[in-house]
């Protein structure tokens, strides 16, 4: 039997007391924990738990994902597989499962609760109340993924009660998704039984959700960042707040994970006891994970930082093996077979014009680091009878193009990303999948989809001279390559976005979430402009 010893500054959450001690380690378990005077200066802790996250949106299979995860203390996630369910329905969570246990990192995968997100658009697959009564008979599934059909829930929605009836069947938590959603609304979507919301964006928003029972989730991902609107709710509740990304994309996931956000959460000067029950504890007790806690008899779940300020990750063990040291991965690569689902044909110029006599369009406002968008009115510029983009003013022309069947294509107006040439492009469009580009023309516009078609997915940057794209043969959304190759692709790419001019900080997340419905107000699906707030369609020109 083999006998391991760490030596630190053991850090001692729940009784916020820190003492330099050693931990003994036996067959994956903590078996002791003892006071003892050493020459140690570095702090021992549980691992970082990031509370939910889409995998996919890293555009890495699981594995790859947690030989990155696991250099800046990452020991385990609340994952949703809600990006593969809506291309490969359940064939797409086992993968993930299947994937994920491959390698040491605890990944906790949840039943995907809405594919289709909505009705309103077209995704690759349907999972029904069927669908997750199958799911949430599987051990391997921890939890019922957010419910983001929440008029489903407060207007009764047959389909969508007997989906949180098998949760409640299986005790298994229910995650909710309710952005802006308050008062008598909210008091009724938390009686459905639905714990978590990771989707506040405002002060006010959190501390009500938090003073009614539901647990709020802090995300900083790579497109929305609420962390400043709600970190100050963390001293009076951190018993009921956790830490989480939702979408991390792969550059951002070399640099920094749930460390980073601890660290800026101290320079707040918030107690370090606090922060870490956000961060470590928390999701482990609302999920019931197998995830240790530094306590004997535990698995031996835990990182060595160098201090409790800035957390810089010295090494990460899961169940007492050092998966990384001093910033180098030793989780190995792991083989898998590839699936996909595009059937769709290349488009032509022709496809993206619009003929029209309007004087005025209906235009979706991107805001910088938020998932929510503004419904906003704009002159209509016409050149030959048919809409175009306007450069001056950052109206640009956008597109969502079904990936699963040859249907033409359906076209909007964007503001704020400040495309000056060329197009940028994506088959990452939450929730459905399908392709989703906006240009500074149609004939720019054309070429950036066809690109992403003829590789089978992947994202894109085109100019009139140039043409560049990382492909994601998996799903059409995940790369088959390695994380570190895919992050240094993406932050490539990302940098010739903005060679075109976009004025955004990660102007592919924030595309890649303009056709997400469920957030309101004005997205644009692959069926029509979309009215969030109104939950329906709505019209381009304005009479």
């Amino acid at each position: 039997m083999q006998i391991k010893q760490l030596q630190g500054q053991i850090v001692d959450i729940k009784n916020k007391r820190i003492f330099k001690g050693e931990l003994t380690i036996s067959e994956g378990k903590i078996i002791a924990i003892e006071e003892k005077a050493h020459q140690e200066e570095q702090y021992i802790l549980p691992g970082f738990v990031d509370a939910h996250i889409h995998i996919e949106s890293s555009m890495l299979v699981p594995s790859e994902f947690a030989r990155l995860a696991v250099n800046h203390g990452t020991v385990a996630t609340v994952s949703d597989p809600h990006e593969i369910a809506n291309v490969l329905g359940i064939e797409g969570v086992h993968f993930m499962i299947n994937n994920g246990k491959k390698t040491p990192f605890k990944f906790n995968f949840g039943a995907p609760s809405c594919v289709p997100a909505t009705s309103f658009e077209s995704a690759g697959a349907v999972i029904d109340a069927e669908g997750i009564k199958q799911l949430m008979a599987n051990p391997d599934i921890k939890y019922l993924a957010e419910m983001m059909n929440y008029p489903g829930v407060l207007f009764d929605d047959e389909e969508v009660l007997k989906k949180l009836a098998w949760a409640k069947h299986y005790q298994k938590p229910i995650d909710g998704h309710a952005p802006g959603v308050v008062g008598d609304d909210i008091t009724k979507y938390i009686n459905a039984g639905i714990s978590t919301d990771h989707e506040c964006f405002t002060y006010e928003e959190g501390l009500e959700k938090l003073q009614k029972g539901m647990k709020v989730l802090i995300r900083e991902g790579s497109a929305a960042k609420n962390f400043e609107a709600l970190i100050d709710l963390l001293p009076e509740h951190f018993e009921h707040m956790m830490f989480c990304s939702d979408d991390k994309h792969p550059d951002d996931l070399i640099l920094d994970h749930i460390n980073k956000l601890c660290a800026r959460a101290v320079a707040k000067g918030i107690d370090v006891f606090k922060i870490l029950q956000a961060a470590c504890i928390n999701p482990v007790e609302h999920y019931n994970l197998d995830v240790g806690l530094l306590r004997v008899g535990d698995p031996a779940d835990c990182i060595i930082v160098n201090d409790l300020k800035d957390f810089k990750v010295l090494q990460t063990y899961i169940d007492g093996e050092l998966v990384s040291e001093d910033g180098h991965s030793k989780l190995e690569a792991v083989a898998f077979e590839n699936l996909n689902n595009f059937n769709v044909s290349e488009k032509e110029v022709s496809d993206f014009k619009v003929a029209s006599e309007a004087t005025k369009i209906r235009v979706i406002e991107a805001l910088e680091g938020q998932l929510i968008t503004n419904e906003i009115t704009e002159e209509a510029t016409i050149i030959d009878g048919n809409l175009v983009s306007n450069t001056e003013k950052d109206v640009l022309k956008m597109t969502v193009v079904n990936r699963y069947n040859n249907d033409h294509p359906a076209l909007a107006f964007i503001k704020n990303f400040g495309l000056k040439e060329g197009a940028i492009a994506s088959s990452v469009g939450h929730d459905s999948h399908n392709i989703i580009a906006v240009g500074v023309s149609d004939e720019m516009i054309c070429k950036a989809v066809n690109l992403i078609i003829e590789n089978k997915g992947g994202i894109c940057a085109v100019s009139p001279s140039e043409a560049h794209v990382v492909p994601l043969p998996v799903a059409g959304i995940m790369s088959d390559q390695d994380g570190e190759t895919i992050g240094k692709q993406y932050a490539v790419l990302d940098q010739k976005a903005k060679a075109l001019g976009s004025t955004l900080n990660a102007p592919y997340m924030t595309l890649s979430f303009m056709a997400l419905l469920v957030i309101p107000s004005l997205k644009l699906s692959d069926k029509g402009l979309f009215n969030g707030k109104d939950f329906k369609f709505t019209s381009l020109e304005i009479s």
